[in-house]
């Protein structure tokens, strides 16, 4: 099998391009480091396509923007690729508003760049697409909440395992990134469900692990660790701190795509997330990192919520796991925070 990972410098395109490697199969990376354009030198992910390079056996480096049509064309038409991964793009609510031609370009325009090269060369191809929770707009804000004295919960019962892909993506303020990354999703569907393609979107929610290159903009558990070990300052948006979110690890992450890939449901869309087990709010993320680093960022406070944030989200995964029994949640809470500030207090020292 030959693989092409987009976004491979990524934190899910690098895990993926190793994951696939450790089985054998070839895999082509593509990555052009955007994402330091995008966030500065602290988005730069160099290292990460260094680390692949010198320690993956299967693994060839492509440098290619998704937004180059005729050059994804060519790369689909001679790259035999029968899994495509793709991770690239721009994942910040705030930088789309600054620069809503490179969200759009990279998040819609580049998905469907490749779904068409795929479309008219490799019509067979497992295609599967990283999209977003924020698809979901502020939609999950209108549900009944209750606040305790730490956090955000569902006040409902009926929503007590978190969000399933019956919540609507329509009538809600989605940011430009989420209208961007919506585009992307509905086209994969669309090339599952009209051209009959093997393509599934996956709705990520805070997908995580140690090869984030995670800055303010996006990546916060990463970007808190890091602050957090260095001492550095740490703003808190909005809600007083008590917004929730599921963490879900990157290799979690790319097994639940390896499940797909061996039986592919053309057009299907599913959350991805750590779960309520794996939910924990802002507040009580800081605390974790405290006691598991010794340490903790110098916390500031803006009562401004960022645009389309949610204030409670966590994962319904009974979806997948329906269709994927096999499936299985490796990764708890406890052992991310703990592993990241392993990596990152390495990282310090080093």
């Amino acid at each position: 099998m030959k693989v092409l990972v987009t976004g491979s410098a990524g934190l899910i395109g690098s895990e993926a391009a190793a994951f696939f490697d450790s089985l054998g199969f070839a895999v082509d990376g593509l990555d052009n480091n955007t994402r330091a354009d995008f966030f500065g030198p602290r988005g730069d992910t160099t290292w990460n396509r260094q680390r692949l390079e010198a320690t993956l056996d299967h693994y060839t480096h492509v440098e290619l923007d998704i937004r180059d049509r005729e050059a994804v064309d060519r790369l689909i038409a001679r790259g035999g690729h029968d899994l495509v991964i793709h991770a690239a793009a721009q994942p910040s609510h705030d930088l789309a508003a600054s620069r809503p031609f490179d969200d759009f370009d990279t998040n819609a325009v580049g998905t469907l760049n490749l779904l068409e090269a795929c479309r008219r060369h490799r019509p067979d191809v497992v295609f599967i697409t990283v999209s977003t929770n924020k698809v979901y707009g502020d939609n999950p804000n209108r549900l009944p909440l209750v606040e305790l004295e730490t956090r955000y919960d569902y006040a409902d019962p009926a929503d007590a395992e978190g969000i399933d892909e019956t919540m609507s993506i329509e009538g809600c303020l989605h940011s430009l990134f989420g209208a961007s990354k919506v585009a992307a999703d509905v086209l994969t569907q669309e090339y599952g469900r009209y051209f009959g393609m093997r393509t599934g979107a996956f709705r990520g929610g805070c997908l995580t692990g140690p090869h984030h290159s995670g800055v303010e903009l996006h990546g916060f558990l990463s970007y808190l660790v890091a602050q957090a070990v260095t001492g550095g300052p740490y703003t808190i948006f909005g809600y007083k701190g008590k917004q929730v979110r599921d963490q879900l690890h990157s290799a979690d992450v790319v097994s639940a795509f390896w499940a797909f890939a061996q039986d592919p449901r053309p057009g299907e869309v599913y959350n991805l997330g750590g779960g309520k087990a794996n939910a924990a709010s802002l507040l009580e993320l800081v605390e974790m990192v405290a006691e598991r680093s010794g340490t903790r960022p110098e916390l500031t406070w803006d009562d401004t919520n960022r645009v389309g944030d949610h204030i409670c989200y966590y994962t319904d995964m009974g979806k997948f796991r329906e269709h994927f029994p096999g499936w299985r949640q490796e990764w708890a809470l406890d052992a991310i925070v703990d592993e990241m500030v392993g990596a990152v207090a390495t990282s310090h020292r080093s």
